[in-house]
């Protein structure tokens, strides 16, 4: 950008901090409308620092606008609009109230050119109209924007925001973003090092990104104390990674225990290998699909519902089909697990190719409640709130099998079964009974994750399929039939998956995880937590 162009911007925004009040300067809109005046981009500078010496945020639109190439003249009156729309017709919009005007030609209207260094200066403007602004948290994001985009023509203004800056929160971002405009100025050393080493401080990949940069012109002391800065960020970086990966872990892992927590449930007791697992997972995606069309088509402002509507019903169309299906094929397959291994897998290609034909073989949009939507950060870790409430659901299935397993007589039934079945029905229980409850509830747990899978996995007819090898992969490396195992384990493959992607890649990391397994099993035939009965000992 040529030189005049900062310092008219610094100038400008000076003006505005300092409370240059309105009344005082040209109207609003008559500095608008001067935009058609303009002959070449000097003069609608000049025009834009006007505007930002208003410090009226009326003006932040307008600049967008020109910044877009949005901002219109009309070439018979010499006024100024923002216009949308395509084609010969255009829209044209009030640029200070947003009111829409009318419709005009094409060739009625001209242009505003900008160019990159034109944008540039917008940008800074907004910016310092920002640091300006009554809200601290607008005053903070625009002391965030100048770290990330470093400006030399931008300290004026920061120092000036800085004197009247009376939020300490507020005042130290400003401080950080003044070290890094310092840093791409001409200031001298002695400043320059204090901001070497409050850039340090920041500690983020923007920080980082402005001291390697810096780090070329350096010479002497200077060079030495930006290599020590680069260091100890690079090493903090290294840290925040290192926790963002055991986040991504903990998610990946509560997905799993989500997956394989039904599949624990029914393997341990039952010993049945159920490869139609996947398909019950499945179901309870489909099941918010269709709860959800029905709320968008009928009752809309229930949206954000949805999902508290979904899971009980997930949970009871998948318990039913599972209840169906130990009733009516697997009962009689009992101690036969290589047909019963067929069985369920033929039962799961029944599955997928039904939901086929009902909803077709492309995928299903769910939508994410309100609350679920977006992010926020904790130091320079990511959290998006989708995944932290499936982790806080996962936790809170799992807490609920634990109280139905151990504090309710059905699971005091589920577990005799599984430690001794002959002695359990000696005992007067009635195992096919229980075997039929704990398929459906194992089953009913795979509805449940897949309403969870839902928002964040496609929902189509394959969607089973990508978790049951690792759901079997689970509960075998965390000890068949034991819900702890189950949860230690999910949560163990969760995060040693996300540590190897970064080094080996998404499928070598997988195929490292089974080798780790395969070689666990030799060891520990059992898994993690082994179950203790007479029939197992036998």
């Amino acid at each position: 950008m040529r030189l005049a162009g900062p310092l008219t911007f610094a100038v400008a925004i000076i003006l505005s901090l300092a409370g240059v009040a309105h009344s005082q300067e040209k109207p609003l809109r008559e500095i608008v409308n001067s935009f058609a005046e303009a002959r070449n981009f000097n003069q609608t500078e000049e025009i834009v620092a006007e505007l930002g010496a208003t410090g009226d945020p009326a003006v932040v639109p307008v600049l967008r606008a020109l910044s877009e190439g949005d901002l219109h003249v009309r070439k018979s009156d010499n006024q100024v609009f923002i216009v949308s729309g395509r084609g010969k017709t255009l829209t044209i919009i009030d640029p200070l109230t947003g009111e829409m005007v009318g419709e005009e030609g094409k060739r009625a209207l001209s242009k505003i050119r900008v160019n990159n260094g034109l944008r540039r200066l917008i940008r800074d403007t907004i910016g310092g109209l920002a640091l300006g602004s009554p809200d601290p948290a607008a005053r903070l994001r625009a002391a965030r924007t100048l770290i990330s985009n470093p400006d030399a023509s931008s300290l004026p203004a920061i120092e000036a925001a800085l004197e009247k800056e009376t939020d300490p929160e507020v005042a130290a971002g400003m401080m950080r973003a003044r070290a890094a405009a310092i840093l791409v100025s001409e200031r001298p050393d002695a400043e320059k090092s204090e901001a070497i080493t409050a850039v340090a401080a920041i500690s983020t990949q923007d920080a980082l990104s402005l001291l390697l940069g810096f780090r070329g012109q350096a010479t002497g002391e200077l060079r030495e104390q930006v290599d020590r800065a680069i260091a100890r960020v690079e090493r903090v970086q290294s840290y925040w990674a290192m926790a963002q990966n055991v986040w991504y872990g903990l998610s990946l892992g509560s997905v799993l225990l989500l997956a394989a927590i039904g599949l624990a449930i029914t393997f341990g007791v039952m010993g049945v290998i159920n490869m139609a697992h996947g398909e019950m997972v499945m179901i309870g995606a489909y099941v918010t699909f269709v709860v959800q069309e029905i709320i968008r088509t009928s009752a809309p402002w229930l949206f954000d519902w949805s999902l508290a509507i979904a899971l009980p019903l997930a949970f009871l169309t998948a318990g039913a089909i599972g209840y169906a299906l130990e009733r009516g094929i697997i009962r009689f397959l009992y101690g036969r697990p290589l047909e019963t291994l067929l069985a369920t897998w033929g039962v799961s290609l029944i599955l997928q190719q039904a939901v086929r034909t009902i909803f077709g073989p492309t995928n299903r949009e769910v939508g994410s409640p309100s609350w679920m939507s977006g992010a926020f950060e904790i130091g320079q870790l990511t959290i998006t709130w989708n995944r932290l409430y499936i982790v806080l659901f996962a936790l809170a299935v799992f807490a609920v099998l634990l109280f139905v397993l151990n504090r309710t007589s059905f699971g005091l039934q589920m577990r005799a079964v599984t430690q001794n079945r002959r002695m359990a029905a000696a005992m007067g229980i009635r195992t096919p009974r229980v075997d039929a409850m704990t398929f459906a509830l194992g089953s009913g747990v795979a509805g449940l994750a897949g309403v969870a899978l839902s928002q964040i996995d496609n929902v189509s007819p394959n969607l089973g399929q990508g978790y049951i090898i690792d759901s079997f992969m689970v509960v075998v490396f965390g000890g068949v039939g034991n819900l702890w195992g189950t949860f230690v384990g999910a949560l163990t493959l969760g995060i040693a998956n996300k540590f190897l992607e970064p080094y080996a890649g998404a499928v070598l990391g997988k195929i490292l995880v089974l080798v780790f397994i395969i070689l666990f099993i030799q060891k520990r035939p059992r898994g993690l937590f082994a179950l203790k009965g007479r029939a197992v000992e036998a």
